[in-house]
């Protein structure tokens, strides 16, 4: 049986959900992310922004220059997951076989679901128009016989693109493209490539695999694959993040130390809530920073309990932070995360010798997280914070 792979992708996610929400902003430039007179870079531009050569993870600095008409706006992370949770749920519904890759994008195996649903493509196509009536958004589809496939197609004629390969035309679909377009062929292996006279998917596919081999190591056998449309990777559901974290770079670089702290502090309380939000807690913590310089040093530090509690992970970042001895150094970004996550419980077993602060203080986290849920996260915060939060 030949598998169809979908892969849907929202076009211009975090701006088009701020167009739906604000007529205002329909037609017109738009650009989420960081203020252009600061650090900040592109989380989205919408494809009127797009037409002036705005790209996502552009300083903003240079997105202002390429369009100086554009309109700025923070993200709204929040509102962002909730739209893509339904929009999840939508795909959900026509499969059980749902891999999100990000908050607007995803790949559903749609084979077998024939006699639930009818045609695949068919299929594909009606989970299209549903987001579009349910959420007033587009998303650009791909359908093909592998991940590769799917993801390829959904690229070809975005937005509110909808293109189909079937097994039979992968070859003359991938031989055109670039090599560039293929999934881990970054800038340096595609200049070695270039220079190898393999500028096309096709050229790379009809190399000698000896050659490849020889100029790439063993693994060039799994690249000379791909550009043959050869991918088995099979769609996997949702599973447990490996990792979460938060941080932020400074509009000016920060000398001062206790600055350096509350940020951890806000950064720590973050990464805590998303924490408990997802019902996980983290078996290690650790702590990054950026100097001018751009150098930038990361630590971790396994825990002999894990941990969910803003408190908690502060305590440990904190500790990594002083090791540093920073004096005199500038930093340009400080951040904190949590990783090795395992499913937490709804209440932590009480060891012997169990501190009570600790219960105390998530006590007090799973109160404020009540709080900001029902009226909004700038209605509670740490009094320590309160000069330093946005």
């Amino acid at each position: 049986m030949e598998r169809t792979i979908a892969h849907i992708d929202m076009d211009a996610f975090y701006a088009s959900v701020e167009q739906r929400d604000n007529p205002a902003l329909r037609g017109k430039p738009l650009i989420v992310g960081g203020r252009p007179g600061g650090r900040g870079v592109v989380s989205a531009a919408s494809y009127e922004a797009r037409a002036f050569g705005v790209r996502s993870a552009m300083p903003s600095s240079q997105a202002q220059r390429l369009c100086p008409q554009a309109i700025f706006i923070q993200p709204n992370i929040g509102r962002y997951a909730e739209v893509s949770s339904r929009i999840m749920e939508i795909m959900g519904r026509y499969t059980p076989l749902v891999e999100p890759v990000s908050i607007d994008e995803a790949y559903l195996d749609l084979t077998g679901t024939e006699r639930l649903h009818g045609d695949t493509v068919d299929t594909a196509r009606r989970i299209k128009a549903e987001i579009q009536q349910r959420e007033r958004l587009t998303a650009s589809v791909g359908v093909g016989p592998s991940k590769l496939v799917a993801k390829l197609a959904s690229d070809y004629d975005k937005p509110d693109g909808f293109v189909v390969v079937r097994a039979a035309e992968v070859r003359a679909f991938l031989d055109p493209m670039p090599v560039g377009r293929l999934f881990g062929v970054g800038q340096r292996t595609r200049e070695r490539l270039e220079r190898l006279g393999l500028s096309s998917v096709g050229s790379l596919a009809r190399c000698p695999e000896e050659v490849l081999i020889a100029h790439f190591g063993p693994h060039a056998g799994d690249l000379a694959k791909l550009a043959r449309g050869e991918d088995h990777r099979l769609v996997t559901p949702e599973h447990d993040p490996k990792s979460l974290s938060a941080e932020r770079t400074f509009e000016t670089d920060v000398e001062d130390v206790a600055e350096l702290e509350k940020c951890l502090l806000a950064l720590s309380d973050t990464v805590a809530r998303r924490l408990r939000k997802a019902g996980l807690r983290a078996g290690t913590v650790e702590m990054k920073l950026r100097y001018d310089d751009f150098h930038t040093v990361t630590r971790a530090r396994k825990q002999h309990e894990s941990v969910d509690s803003g408190a908690a992970l502060y305590r440990v970042a904190i500790g990594m932070l002083h090791e540093l001895q920073l004096e005199g150094r500038k930093i340009r970004l400080v951040g904190v995360g949590g990783s090795d996550l395992v499913r937490g419980e709804d209440e932590v077993q009480l060891s012997l010798f169990h501190d009570d602060s600790v219960e105390r203080g998530r006590r007090i986290d799973k109160t404020l997280d009540l709080i900001r849920d029902r009226f909004g996260r700038d209605k509670a915060t740490r009094a320590s914070l309160m000069d330093t939060e946005d």
